[in-house]
């Protein structure tokens, strides 16, 4: 079943509070985040929702003014609808969206033992660029990614 890539919208934060709760044991990103991020001109969440406007999962990208660099911080599928592509397709809709604001960098932070995450962002052409200890709220390492993007000029 495809899913429709599109902005999220102020309706959809429930879903992705439940997504968020469901998905991440720490570090979890709250209620008041979410809305922030929503009406920020810094930041890019997309969700991927079925035809009924179910929100399957989402993904959130930052951005630095006057920078080049792009982070993803976050990404997560809700449980039943992982390993059916959205997290690839979440992944290339975040990318596009940091090519069209001029960004020539995708940079991440990935639990190290998130086996799974690492082999997708290995495999959409993300490389290894780092490692930091306990990283994340529970003291867990994280490994940091970047992908070089197409520039207008490159396209």
């Amino acid at each position: 079943m495809p899913a429709d890539i599109r902005p999220a919208h102020p309706r959809d934060i429930d879903a992705l509070l439940l997504i968020e709760n469901t998905v991440f044991e720490t570090d979890r990103i709250s209620r008041r985040s979410f809305r922030r991020f929503l009406d920020g001109s810094r930041a890019s969440l997309l969700v991927a929702a079925g035809e009924d406007g179910a929100v399957w999962g989402y993904a959130l990208t930052l951005f630095r003014r006057g920078s080049g660099v792009a982070r993803l911080y976050s990404i997560a599928i809700a449980p039943g609808r992982a390993g059916k592509g959205l997290g690839r397709h979440l992944l290339a809709a975040a990318e596009a969206t940091a090519e069209a604001r001029g960004c020539r960098v995708l940079r991440l932070e990935v639990r190290e033992e998130n086996a799974r995450a690492v082999a997708l962002y290995e495999r959409c052409g993300f490389r290894p660029i780092g490692r930091r200890n306990g990283y994340y709220a529970d003291g867990a390492a994280a490994l940091r990614f970047e992908k070089h993007l197409k520039t207008r000029k490159e396209s």
